[in-house]
């Protein structure tokens, strides 16, 4: 395996332990604003291994938030009883990329409970899919996350499924340019080498939304 995946894939195996040391201290509990979340994790990161540096915006969402793409910025909300909320995180560690989306739900409502599963298990459709690719299109690989997500009965939210990763900082666009997004106006291959001739890898991300009931849901992580 090569060094690059590697490296990528010891930076998420960190940022893995990040979300499992919030949730064993119960850090996601309502009352709290998203802000507040969002600085108990920033301490929590810092603590466990010393992060203060993320290469984009720390996010946490809940309730109709939970509704807003990336590029958005909606205004802080409480969690409240039986909410469902996300979080996305892009720790850097030693210079390695992360960037990890979970979707957790307090309490019992199983219309959220069962569009946290979808989204997982639809995670894990795609990646199986497009490891038996030969040929394909970053608008390729989003279309057919769209229709996943209307399979299981739920609208797409975003309008990328993913993005370049790798070494801080990775290669970077300009606004409006999505070459390096798994975009439906990016008709590259994703298997293009990068401009150094290295192999590209990829954060395969996902946001399913049900705007009628004003939830959403979201899981990325690497697509190995």
């Amino acid at each position: 395996m090569e060094t690059i995946k590697l490296k990528l894939i010891e930076a998420e195996k960190k940022a893995d332990d990040l979300f499992l040391e919030i949730k064993h201290r119960n850090l996601i509990t309502t009352g709290k604003s998203e802000r507040d979340l969002n600085n108990e994790i920033f301490s929590l990161a810092d603590e466990l291994f010393g992060i203060k540096k993320y290469w984009h915006k720390r996010i946490v969402r809940s309730g109709p938030n939970t509704l807003a793409p990336y590029d958005e910025n909606p205004p802080d909300l409480i969690i409240k009883e039986d909410d469902i909320l996300f979080l996305d995180f892009g720790p850097i560690f030693e210079d390695w990329e992360a960037d990890l989306g979970r979707t957790y739900v307090i309490g019992t409502d199983p219309v959220k409970h069962k569009l946290r599963d979808d989204i997982i298990a639809a995670w894990h459709e795609i990646r199986d899919w497009f490891f038996t690719q030969t040929e394909l299109t970053c608008a390729q690989l989003y279309n057919y996350s769209v229709a996943v997500a209307k399979r299981n009965g739920w609208e797409y939210g975003s309008e990328i499924a993913g993005h370049l990763i790798g070494k801080f900082p990775h290669e970077r666009l300009e606004p409006g340019d999505y070459n390096l997004y798994i975009h439906p106006e990016n008709h590259n291959s994703m298997f293009t080498p990068d401009a150094f001739g290295n192999k590209r890898h990829w954060i395969l991300e996902l946001h399913f939304v049900d705007r009628e009931k004003q939830i959403g849901s979201f899981f990325e992580q690497l697509l190995v």
